[in-house]
């Protein structure tokens, strides 16, 4: 018995000090581990299409392609490294040390907060440009918005910094053995969290996105109550079709949003310690699947980005002139 408990120790050399393996059966893992690693390769790669798309093709160096590119950036790093992190660490020991757990909370901290703010800059900007179409272009320039980038990066990172400035002082400080890559906090904390990063910004998403749809819904009636006799049914056919396809757009927006994000700040204001809790990686990494589903919410539904990826596979990318081609 002795010798069975040993052999399921991270550090059967550290004994006492040493944590438990985890106990799923290989298969299990086997599967689980294809089926995760397939879906952080999906998000790597989705949103390094659209990261060479807007910055190789002058065509889409646009405010709104630039917002594009930062939450592809932002969401790059949640699939190359946060995904396969999370993955390894709820599967078997961590044994990257105390140093490399304290680099991925805070790249965790940093790269969530920077694509939830990257998602609320394009609400704003797709407000304005539903909204107040005449002073778009004078309100929402490519030098503003990427100031506010760059202010959305840096405000990641120094909130970053305080959220989880104990693990920076103190590495593994809140790991109570070695094998294990976990952070606590406390209730006052995570209140304050879920109000920054989860309250406020669905706030302002789902204000922004109903007066942008309200006024779309209005602007496509008033053109069809000024259509011509013989155009009428042509129109109000096309008119319908507008209005639905708005509406179905702003929702899957919003719920994927909603459903990717509710489940764990849920779970953390329900279960305390949640972060430790072996439970709540699922929700975490529902989480972090938002990170693979915003490149096809954001981007496949545009042609420029289909016919963008069309130019990248084919290898006409490599032609000294592509950044030139017309993909509109």
């Amino acid at each position: 018995m002795e010798i069975q408990k040993i052999a399921e120790l991270c550090f059967p050399q550290l004994l006492n000090n040493s944590c438990i393996k985890p106990t799923l059966h290989w298969s299990k893992a086997v599967l689980l581990n294809i089926v995760l690693s397939c879906i952080s390769l999906n998000t790597a790669v989705l949103n390094l299409l659209v990261i060479i798309s807007v910055s190789h093709f002058r065509q889409l160096h646009t405010p709104s392609n630039i917002l594009l590119l930062s939450l592809a950036v932002s969401d790059f790093f949640v699939g190359l490294l946060l995904m396969p992190l999370e993955i390894f660490r709820n599967t078997t020991c961590w044994v990257l040390g105390d140093l490399m757990c304290s680099v991925y909370i805070h790249l965790t901290v940093i790269l969530i907060c920077a694509s939830v703010g990257n998602i609320v800059l394009i609400s704003v900007d797709r407000y304005v440009a539903i909204c107040d179409p005449l002073h778009y272009p004078t309100k929402i320039t490519v030098g503003r918005v990427k100031l506010s980038v760059c202010l959305s990066w840096l405000f990641s990172i120094f909130y970053s910094s305080l959220y989880a400035k104990d693990v920076l002082i103190e590495p593994g400080k809140y790991n109570s053995c070695y094998g294990e890559c976990v952070f606590l906090i406390n209730n006052t904390v995570g209140m304050i969290d879920v109000v920054l990063t989860f309250i406020v910004p669905v706030s302002v998403i789902i204000i922004l996105y109903m007066r942008v749809f309200v006024v779309a819904v209005s602007q496509a009636r008033a053109m069809r109550s000024h259509v011509t006799a013989v155009t009428l049914q042509c129109s109000v056919n096309q008119t319908n079709k507008s209005e639905l396809k708005a509406a179905r757009s702003l929702g899957v927006l919003v719920v994927v949003f909603l459903a990717s994000y509710c489940p764990f700040f849920c779970y953390t204001l329900v279960e305390e310690n949640a972060v430790k809790d072996p439970s709540a990686s699922f929700v975490v990494f529902v989480f972090y699947c938002n990170s693979c589903l915003n490149p096809l919410i954001y981007a496949l539904f545009y042609p420029w980005f289909r016919n963008a990826v069309k130019v990248i596979i084919t290898f006409q990318i490599l032609k000294h002139d592509s950044s030139e081609a017309n993909i509109l």
